[in-house]
């Protein structure tokens, strides 16, 4: 299964970032998590259809309408099994 690793720096984190991942995951049916890190970064991992996660790699990079992304470090890989669901973990 594809997958994909994202870690998103700028001003990320109070502008509603983690939410409007869940919702780009949810539109998109793809499975994993995100989390706010200590550094002021988001990171999260996706797991579903190679458009999909294609498309919620482009929204991470333009994020919700306060968010000010500054860089988005892309990681592909192939994943054994996917996650159940996506959540928000912290």
């Amino acid at each position: 299964m594809r997958a994909v690793r994202v870690l998103v720096s700028g001003r990320v984190q109070g502008v509603g970032f983690r939410a409007f991942v869940l919702r780009q995951a949810t539109d998109d049916r793809l499975a994993g998590w995100v989390r706010n890190r200590p550094d002021g970064a988001v990171e999260c991992e996706a797991h579903g259809d190679t458009g999909a996660l294609e498309r919620f790699v482009e929204a991470l990079r333009s994020g919700p309408r306060h968010a000010r992304v500054e860089h988005a470090a892309v990681q592909w890989f192939e994943a054994a099994e996917a996650p159940d669901g996506f959540r928000v973990t912290g």
